[in-house]
């Protein structure tokens, strides 16, 4: 690791843009959202979370998001096209992508996945309050970055899977460009990564910030080596310009220990 806090393999990425993506409005989205407001326990989603689809809304987004991505000039476009395995995301990556008239193949990677909740999955604060008091206690000492409820994952632990796949973009050579379609959490614990940041820089960003459902985050790094510079986060101004419905939702904001 050097003085900036960077550690070998995000230093040597051949890479030099990473755009990152939020996957579109899912069904699981409403579902969560409409679940904490009517007060209830459990979230009612339709399927297990790898398999949630896009909302109408996120459909939406995702071709709104392709049409944005059409506007990059050719010898400025991603060469690969990578996802998390979870269907809003693939989704969103294949929608985006035909929208955009990329000849791509979108590639899934597993460890773009969202966090495991493990036991929690499913569940409301309040659900978990209700059924976990002890689990909810222990989650409010530990904070969200290092908190892992039984059977998933803490933020920490998902920023490793980050590591190895930003160790190897080394493998693609200098000069390609990269766009990774995943997570809220992800998007955010790519700037702990890629940034350096500390735990508390981390939580208060993610604290005060929702990541946006398809809104595109850019890294850029134009040497393809040394430290990556943020150029934009959390844009999601095509959606508007295309008439589309820009969607909020974030996870719980009492991310700090306590």
């Amino acid at each position: 690791m050097n003085d900036d806090g960077l550690t070998e393999a995000v230093q040597e990425a051949g890479a030099v843009e990473l755009l990152l993506i939020r996957h579109g409005e899912s069904e699981g989205n409403v579902a969560a959202t409409d679940a904490r407001m009517a007060g209830a326990e459990v979230i009612a989603v339709p399927a297990r979370d790898a398999d949630v689809n896009l909302s109408g809304t996120g459909q939406e987004q995702a071709k709104a998001l392709g049409a944005a991505l059409a506007r990059i000039a050719e010898e400025f476009r991603p060469d690969a096209v990578v996802s998390s395995p979870y269907a809003r995301a693939f989704q969103t990556a294949e929608i985006a992508v035909e929208a955009a008239g990329w000849p791509v193949k979108v590639q899934l990677d597993e460890r773009l996945r969202d966090r495991e909740l493990g036991i929690l999955d499913r569940l409301t604060r309040l659900g978990v309050e209700k059924r976990y008091p002890e689990e909810a206690e222990r989650r409010e000492w530990l904070g969200k970055m290092y908190y892992r409820p039984p059977g998933g994952e803490s933020w920490a632990d998902v920023a490793l899977r980050l590591r190895s796949v930003l160790d190897e973009l080394n493998n693609l050579g200098s000069g390609h460009r990269v766009m990774l379609v995943c997570h809220d959490a992800l998007i955010m614990l790519f700037r702990y990564v890629l940034e350096g940041m500390t735990e508390k820089e981390l939580l208060d960003l993610a604290a005060s910030t929702s990541v946006l459902n398809a809104s595109i985050t850019r890294f850029v790094r134009p040497a393809g080596e040394g430290p990556w510079t943020l150029e934009s986060f959390n844009v999601a101004d095509h959606l508007a310009e295309h008439g589309v419905t820009v969607t909020e939702h974030g996870g719980d904001s009492s991310v700090h220990p306590k």
